[in-house]
């Protein structure tokens, strides 16, 4: 079989095979029954074009069959997109009409033709292994994807074409480091061509970089053009000294500005693309930070513990995890092919496991919008695994995208957060399984979803009952709770670790980075607490030209009032909100507030006071909530 056609997926080069081989043959450098040879190329859409009745192209195609097969000798045909004479020239609604590949097909089988095609993997096994007798007249070559070291070959000898057409050079790192960043973190595209595509990117945007012209210069062109026009307008005004003279200074302009585009080209030297200009195309295509860490960023992450600390009150075992899990990653030193971290997160409701997440999420991406929140009880039945990867084929809902996978494709670099993981279907973890090790997913259109760039985080209650129960274990246990000897401290986490062995299986948990069990939030931690949500107040306050300052008695008197161990910390917010915002909001419609003005909130007699210090007099109200802040004024 002498019709070869190249298979292989998009961007690998099948293309390029082609025109390679026409640039031999010109050279002379291929054997002997090669010499001599020409390669064209036929284009179906233009075959097609036109042919409005039954009969046309059929017409049209026979007489270029006909022309090839009188030059048979030294005629290679070339046919891109393969599958595309498969149904060409067909009239649909009109019987009779017979498509390109039913007419190609008897030259084909006597040799009359020589034809090299190419199509995709996808297409051939949709279009041309339908078609057997089709298929039996072509011999598939397939086109794998080139290596890395191969890509870097590609680029080297594309670099002289590049650098003409951009005006730039590229540093040899620069080639290397195309090569490598896209294969790592375009996963959804092919060599050599998604490498191709960042050195065309990372030229043009240097080059626009580089390619601004001398203000000097752009001031004498819009002189010399509006001198031009009035030039031409005294012609024809009939004033020929006045056209005089502005032609001299029309010379005058062109002069300057040609000493000074050749003093500025003889100091302009080439751009140079590197691999900092590369990386950067990378993080705008993909939002993955891969470019090297800069002083201002290596500060900002070195600074990240301590950052969440002051978010997340209490859990420092927690946030040291998950911090040293992202500095691994940034520094280099993770494991490529695994997620960030992975983390479980366990402890009652209210003890800040989702705010840890989120506070990591906004030091991380600078927005917690970037975190993909899952609500696992949404997924109690087992047929809801297909809304996380997709639909499998005839199923209804198979060309929508999974919520999981599509999410995580869409932003590669992200937190994703399982919520109350332990209430979703036990077949929802098998698909997990491969995310936790492989740090990929494939959907049910097939794609892969590179996880390697993502923090997953999955929260649990599993195990709380040990930790509220009984005012003795971990949690909000009155007494000491996190004290005790170190074999205390073990007890404890068995008693906690114990119902999660029950309910999740060993592959599940052994894939898991680290098991963190949030702490106890002693008086100290929950006044902290308080003070960080009475800042809300404060901002808010602030907007309607009012200070507010809460004393220290004020501040842990809220952290009694809303201190419920069942219930952690939410039922401080519910306090705050009872006794101290519908206090101030009853002031502020009732014009008890002049701009300017200060308030102060005390304790007495074991009820909250608020005093009003007047910005200007200094003069002082005193206001008393009782209850539900329906207290008395005096």
């Amino acid at each position: 079989k002498n019709n070869p056609v190249l298979i292989g997926e998009a961007g690998v080069g099948k293309t390029a095979v082609v025109e390679g081989l026409a640039q031999r043959i010109v050279e002379g450098d291929v054997p002997d029954n090669l010499l001599g040879r020409r390669i064209v190329q036929i284009d179906f859409g233009g075959v097609v074009a036109g042919t409005r009745y039954r009969g046309d192209f059929e017409e049209r195609l026979n007489d270029l069959i006909n022309e090839i097969r009188a030059h048979s000798d030294e005629l290679i045909v070339f046919i891109d997109e393969l599958h595309t004479v498969v149904g060409a020239g067909t009239t649909g609604s009109e019987g009779g009409s017979m498509d390109a590949g039913n007419m190609l097909k008897p030259p084909l089988a006597r040799g009359e033709l020589h034809v090299v095609g190419a199509t995709t993997l996808e297409e051939h096994r949709r279009y041309i292994e339908k078609d057997a007798a089709l298929a039996r007249r072509f011999q598939p070559v397939l086109v794998p994807e080139p290596s890395v070291a191969d890509a870097v070959e590609i680029l080297r000898g594309l670099r002289d074409r590049y650098e003409a057409h951009h005006q730039v050079r590229y540093t040899e790192d620069a080639l290397l480091a195309a090569v490598e960043m896209s294969d790592r973190y375009l996963s959804d595209r092919f060599l050599p061509d998604k490498a191709i595509d960042l050195i065309d990117q990372a030229g043009a945007r240097v080059r626009l970089r580089h390619a601004t012209r001398g203000t000097d210069v752009r001031a004498l062109e819009r002189e010399a053009e509006q001198v031009t026009r009035d030039k031409a307008q005294a012609v024809a005004d009939e004033d020929y000294e006045k056209a005089t003279e502005l032609r001299d200074r029309l010379t005058e302009l062109e002069r300057a500005i040609g000493e000074d585009g050749r003093r500025q080209h003889a100091h302009t030297r080439i751009a140079e693309v590197t691999v900092e200009d590369i990386a950067d195309i990378v993080s705008r295509q993909t939002g993955i930070p891969v470019s090297s860490l800069t002083q201002e960023e290596r500060d900002r992450l070195l600074g990240l513990e301590s950052h969440l600390k002051d978010r997340v009150i209490g859990q420092d075992e927690a946030v040291t995890a998950v911090a040293d899990a992202v500095l691994r990653s940034r520094a280099g030193l993770a494991s490529p092919d695994r997620p960030i971290g992975s983390f479980l997160f366990l402890g009652p409701t209210g003890v800040g496991k989702t705010e840890t997440a989120r506070a990591l999420a906004e030091a991380l991406f600078g927005t917690d919008d970037r975190m993909v929140r899952l609500d696992m009880s949404e997924f109690q039945e087992r047929h809801t695994v297909s809304r996380l990867i997709g639909a499998p084929p005839g199923y209804v809902g198979h060309d929508e995208a999974g919520q999981l996978t599509e999410a995580v494709r869409r932003n590669p670099y992200s937190l994703l957060l399982l919520d109350e993981v332990e209430k979703a279907h036990p077949d929802v973890f098998n698909i997990l399984l491969q995310v936790l090790d492989d740090g990929r997913l494939t959907d049910a259109q097939g794609r892969t979803v590179d996880f390697t760039h993502t923090v997953i985080v999955m929260t649990s209650n599993l195990g709380s009952e040990a930790i509220t129960g009984r005012g003795s274990v971990l949690g909000f246990g009155g007494g000491g709770g996190a004290g005790g000897t170190e074999a205390d401290e073990e007890a404890r986490r068995e008693r906690v670790l114990r119902p999660l062995r029950e309910h999740f299986r060993p592959e599940f948990l052994n894939r898991v980075d680290d098991i963190v069990i949030f702490r106890q939030l002693d008086d100290p931690q929950l006044r902290r607490i308080t003070d960080m949500l009475l800042d809300d107040t404060r901002r808010r306050m602030r907007a309607q030209d009012v200070t507010a300052e809460f004393s220290d008695e004020a501040i842990g008197w809220l952290a009694r009032r809303g201190y419920q161990p069942e219930y952690g910390a939410r039922p401080l917010r519910r306090t705050i909100q009872r006794e101290v915002d519908n206090r101030l909001s009853r002031m502020l419609l009732g014009g008890e507030f002049a701009p300017h003005d200060h308030v102060r909130v005390g304790v007495e007699d074991d009820r909250l006071v608020f005093r009003t210090e007047s910005g200007e007099s200094g003069a002082a109200a005193s206001h008393e909530g009782e209850g539900e802040g329906e207290g008395d004024t005096s």
